[in-house]
């Protein structure tokens, strides 16, 4: 499968006085039509961005054992931890609820986890008890009190 790509700017806008060219071609046992395994091969770039986000926010570089069933826990449990960020990043870090930053559709998982996991607390001893205080941060509860609300069931569910 071969792409001809025709440039007439650059990534600026900036007009080029003659066009660039640039030829690109698949091997591919797809039996889908070319325009379909052309726009899959688009589609690499998000998936490898969510590889890395596994990567670098989830810290799994390496797999911390050398047995394969204890990697493939890890795995799952990581896929769990992935997808609820996700969720968590999709309905409380988007829309009105958003931190004062640019709007976007998907926040990395760093941002959701600096934004609204991360927190400061200070642990102090008062009549034999141990009090964990977050503080009052009122744009973070907010979030997380929509959050709440959003995920929970029905009235008369399982849960």
């Amino acid at each position: 499968m071969m792409r001809l790509v025709e440039r007439t700017a650059d990534r600026d806008g900036q007009l080029l006085l003659e066009p660039e060219y640039e030829l690109e071609g698949w091997w591919t046992s797809l039996d889908e039509a070319p325009e379909a395994v052309v726009q899959r091969y688009q589609a690499h770039a998000t998936h490898e961005q969510f590889h890395s986000e596994i990567k670098t926010d989830l810290d799994l570089e390496r797999l911390p054992s050398g047995k394969f069933a204890t990697n493939d826990l890890i795995l799952h449990l990581a896929q769990l931890a992935y997808n609820i960020l996700r969720l968590m990043g999709q309905l409380g870090m988007t829309g009105e609820l958003s931190p004062v930053r640019h709007p976007a559709k998907r926040r990395r998982l760093r941002t959701v986890l600096q934004e609204l996991v991360h927190r400061a607390a200070l642990v102090s001893h008062k009549a034999r008890q141990i009090i964990l205080d977050f503080g009052q941060d009122i744009g973070r509860m907010t979030v997380l009190n929509a959050l709440r609300s959003r995920l929970r069931y029905p009235r008369g569910s399982p849960g």
